[in-house]
């Protein structure tokens, strides 16, 4: 695939009004999920949650793309149908996460470095046959006393370098996600520090590394006070200093920016990026600002799923309804009643 179509690509996932979900939770992951739900995480009930969110009537006009997990990649539908040809039906876009797992990382305490590269050329020339599109890695960034180190940001950024490096040789767009947790307490302005220094770093190794930026996607974290903070920012205050990162960091070569939900509630998550897309209006951002979320799309139609087929109608219209108004944040045009 040369670097024009790359391109093409990258672009389509960030089409106007459009965006990605993510559902690519590992098996660990969902179980929780399901937990929360009192339903039993099968391979039968995963492809079932999940294959009712892909046939959601109408979500094309806003999903633009989807990240899956080995496992879904690898289904059928209940009809048979390749969950990646579901997805193409519709014009989405199917995409995989590739990273395989955080673990501690050596020498540090309490930082975490992201596993995944052995083998990845043979999986991503796999992924590619399969229908794959697109590519993620998620590198993670903790605040905490004395941390993130120097060390920790560069190793994670080199990752994500030689991750980038070779989706691109596959013929895959790579989505880059160097995501600073909003565990802790920890002030905004300290989420911007780190949140600067990891996107500068991550740029540099992304040039070292020779990878065409055009053909890329960055997924961020915004910037946000920690969660378990006393005071914690609004949004007019997220958006300002996301977009600050973003202007002096994220070069104008890459076409969008797809930000993570990041443990954000449905509608901090929501009025966060409408916050965003308000404050870049008249700025000339050169770069798309939309969205590559998962629990901010589907924590809400999985609580009306309850893992009943009988419930799939109203899962799927909330589902439906949450990609709505992420959609509307999306372009600055979000509020809360819209579509009730």
């Amino acid at each position: 695939m040369t670097n024009g179509e790359l391109n093409d690509i990258a672009r389509a996932l960030v089409a106007p009004a459009k965006g990605i979900l993510a559902a690519d939770e590992s098996t660990n992951t969902i179980k929780r999920r399901f937990d929360s739900i009192n339903v039993e995480s099968t391979e039968q009930s995963r492809r079932d949650y999940r294959e009712m969110l892909f046939r959601t009537p109408g979500a094309n006009e806003y999903i633009s793309g989807v990240i899956l997990y080995d496992e879904t990649l690898r289904q059928r539908g209940a009809d048979g149908t390749p969950i990646v040809d579901i997805l193409q039906e519709q014009s989405v876009i199917p995409g995989i996460k590739v990273d395989r797992s955080t673990n501690p990382l050596a020498n540090t305490e309490g930082e975490l470095i992201t596993d995944g590269l052995d083998g990845l050329r043979d999986r991503l020339a796999e992924y590619y046959e399969i229908g794959a599109r697109f590519t993620k890695w998620r590198a993670v960034i903790t605040i905490g006393d004395n941390i993130p180190s120097q060390y920790c940001i560069d190793a994670n950024a080199h990752m994500l370098g030689r991750f980038a490096a070779l989706s691109q040789e596959a013929g895959l767009v790579p989505i880059v996600e160097p995501e600073t947790l909003m565990d802790g307490d920890h002030s905004i302005e300290r989420c911007h520090e780190v949140t600067l220094n990891a996107l500068h770093t991550l740029y540099d190794q992304l040039a070292r590394q020779r990878v065409d930026l055009r053909g890329t996607l960055l997924k961020p974290n915004m910037v946000v006070s920690g969660k378990d903070a006393d005071d914690r920012a609004h949004a007019q205050e997220v958006a300002e200093r996301t977009l600050d990162c973003l202007m002096r960091e994220v070069p104008a070569a890459v076409p969008g920016i797809v930000f993570l939900s990041g443990g954000q509630s449905d509608d901090e998550a929501t009025e966060n990026l409408d916050a965003i897309n308000r404050a870049a209006d008249g700025m000339n951002a050169p770069w798309e600002l939309s969205f590559s979320y998962g629990r901010g799309l589907q924590a809400a139609p999985l609580q009306a799923w309850g893992g009943s087929a009988a419930n799939t109608e109203a899962a799927q219209q909330e589902y439906y309804r949450r990609a709505m108004l992420t959609s509307a944040a999306r372009q600055g045009k979000y509020t809360p009643d819209r579509g009730r």
